[in-house]
């Protein structure tokens, strides 16, 4: 069993930054595809990124180009950095394993099998 934990959420004025981390109990991480999703209050948890084995990374159409996602195997770490935060990002973020024999990162969260318990990201305007 795989046990994943998220860190790095707060509170954060529109257009500043944070930097999340999501820390495996396992160390065969590297063997996964991974993803972060979100869920705000009264919506469904939705994609927000994702990265293969290799590092290559896909990321919902309303983050590109100011979140990044990465990974440090050796640290059996995931990391999502997010910059030019706006009110609309305001979420519990969740960390999730994809646990196929795939290199494709895919955006449905149901093809994902362990997840995290989340954490709290607040963006005032």
């Amino acid at each position: 069993q795989v046990q994943l934990v998220e860190s790095g959420g707060g509170l954060v004025q529109a257009g500043g930054s944070l930097r999340l981390s999501c820390t495996a109990s396992s160390n065969t991480l590297r063997d996964y595809v991974m993803g972060w999703f979100r869920q705000a209050p009264g919506k469904e948890r939705e994609f927000v990124a994702g990265i293969n084995q290799k590092g290559d990374s896909t990321y919902a159409t309303s983050v590109k180009g100011r979140f990044t996602i990465s990974r440090d195997n050796a640290k059996s770490t995931l990391y999502l950095q997010m910059n030019s935060l706006e009110p609309e990002d305001t979420a519990v973020y969740i960390c999730a394993i994809d646990r196929r024999y795939t290199q494709t990162v895919v955006t449905d969260l149901y093809q994902y099998d362990y997840w995290g318990q989340g954490t709290q990201v607040t963006v005032s305007s």
